[in-house]
């Protein structure tokens, strides 16, 4: 804790990442955000913040990297702003622009109407389950940004407001994916999805994505978003076709399967309010190529 926000940082991700900032915490927590990676040796500041904040970051060196409309409540827009103590490589973006395009392309000719194959079904986890999930998470990603390879660390946030689903093969679990609900903002993180590579091709990211919109609609929740590897022809495509939207492109924020890579991020409103208009792939009004 900062104050009264929350950061997570550490060696393995190189960032300290301000997860939920508390307004009471300005102006400061900017300047002790960058205390903290100086003092830990980290290259990498993010932060999640509402609009109100979003102008403060700016003043203090941040860039915002993607914009979610309606984050907080339904109301007010959320900005993933980013810092860097080392200069971005002037060729991050490149292949980013391909595997967007492919996405748009599938959801223009193929919107999702994700099915299960008779023998499947589509159920909620249970702590229970979390030593076969953290066994898939272990099979299916070499590294991740959060310990999902630990069962008691998935059985701790089962017991907050972290929702995970899975799709069975008769007892065996062939798939996962969560969602991480924040009831006071009012949006979701959909997150953690894996399949088995015996599973591949069945279209389950699809309908468990289907499924955690259904039961963050009944809870409350107003916006669900994603954050996926900006290269992943697959994982880009599942949002695209989902109906959801690009907010923007966030570099080398997390590692994941080994590396540290850049992230896209995807929103929709769930409760079907029309979108805001949409900003360029950085999440701004004009191009990133050549302004880090």
């Amino acid at each position: 804790m900062l104050g009264e926000s929350q950061v997570h940082h550490g060696p393995f991700n190189d960032r300290a990442y301000l997860f939920h900032l508390e307004l009471v915490d300005l102006p400061g927590i900017t300047g002790r955000l960058f205390a903290l990676a100086r003092g830990r040796g980290y290259s990498r500041l993010f932060a999640r913040v509402p609009a109100a904040a979003c102008g403060h970051f700016v003043s203090s060196g941040y860039l915002p990297r993607a914009r979610i409309p309606g984050l907080y409540r339904g109301e007010e827009d959320g900005y993933y702003m980013a810092a860097y103590r080392d200069p971005l490589q002037s060729d991050w973006l490149d292949g980013i622009d391909d595997v967007l395009g492919v996405a748009e392309e599938k959801r223009r000719k193929n919107a999702a109407s994700p099915a299960l194959d008779p023998g499947f079904t589509c159920t909620p986890a249970t702590p229970a389950d979390a030593p076969a999930l953290a066994a898939i998470y272990r099979k299916v990603f070499l590294t991740y940004p959060i310990p999902v390879h630990d069962p008691a660390y998935l059985m701790r946030e089962m017991q907050k407001h972290h929702r995970f689903f899975c799709i069975r093969d008769g007892e065996k679990i062939a798939a996962i994916a969560s969602a991480a609900a924040d009831p006071e903002g009012q949006f979701a993180e959909m997150t953690g999805f894996a399949t088995l590579p015996e599973y591949r091709g069945h279209g389950f990211s699809g309908r468990l994505l289907q499924q955690m919109e259904t039961k963050m609609r009944s809870i409350g929740i107003k916006t669900a978003f994603a954050i996926v590897r900006a290269r992943s022809y697959p994982a880009n495509i599942t949002f695209a076709r989902a109906g959801y939207t690009h907010a923007g492109t966030v570099p080398g924020c997390v590692n994941i399967c080994g590396s540290l890579e850049d992230m896209s991020v995807w929103y929709r409103l769930l409760d079907d309010r029309m979108a805001a208009p949409p900003r360029d792939r950085s999440g701004r009004t004009g191009s990133a190529r050549g302004k880090e």
